[in-house]
């Protein structure tokens, strides 16, 4: 009887060094790093593209820009040099999607703060209308951060050029001129090589929150 339950101790001694074994491999298979995609035009609804650039599968970046914010700053690539950075399109006399658009880029804000990495660009689509004065009132009434957030205006085909060249993110406006556009609640997640890692409606908290997480992912992809 004693032999039995000295063999029954090892078997479970056993058993339980298997079982953590076949746990460990599990979890570690479940939990691999799983790099962001890198967006390409042709992966991109063809509303959102510019006809020029619908069937590149590859190469795609952010072009060089020069721009103007809420402070009379010029803005160009080169502030954006290292950066992970979150963009998107708006105006500021918009009434519909725009003010939950800006909302949810502040929450973005305040979550990056102390983050040295991550910054955001907002490009408005009728610089006409939003000049460095009416942007500065935009930021204050909204309380953007200067070193973290611009918002930007300046020549309409280059801001219009990059909408749809560049972040693949407004639509083509069929019934207006060349360089009118109907903007999406489209953000863009770009890296570190000015592509685009991610595609976030900007008026859903939940892919706000998706957001901040493939953020600390892009994160995890330069730490290695």
């Amino acid at each position: 009887m004693l032999n039995f339950f000295k063999d029954y101790k090892i078997f479970g001694i056993v058993f339980l060094i298997i079982s953590v074994i076949i746990v460990t491999i599990i979890y570690n298979t479940l939990n691999v790093y799983q790099p962001l995609p890198i967006y390409q035009p042709a992966m991109v609804s063809t509303d959102l593209v510019d006809s020029t650039l619908q069937y590149q599968k590859k190469y795609h970046k952010i072009t060089d820009f020069s721009l103007v914010n809420q402070n009379g700053k010029t803005v160009t690539q080169d502030d954006y040099k290292d950066k992970i950075y979150v963009a998107d399109f708006f105006f500021t006399t918009c009434q519909t999607i725009c003010p939950i658009m800006t909302d949810h880029m502040v929450d973005i804000q305040n979550e990056i703060l102390n983050d040295d990495d991550v910054m955001l660009l907002s490009h408005s689509v009728t610089p006409e209308i939003d000049t460095v004065a009416q942007l500065k009132r935009y930021a204050l009434k909204k309380g953007v951060n200067d070193k973290k957030w611009n918002l930007v205006t300046g020549d309409k085909k280059q801001i219009y050029d990059l909408a749809r060249k560049s972040y693949l993110a407004v639509k083509d406006n069929p019934y207006a001129s060349p360089f009118d556009m109907i903007h999406t609640e489209n953000f863009m997640l770009i890296d570190k090589k000015r592509q685009i890692r991610g595609f976030y409606d900007g008026t859903n908290k939940e892919d706000i929150d998706r957001l901040l997480k493939d953020i600390e992912i892009l994160k995890e992809e330069y730490a290695k």
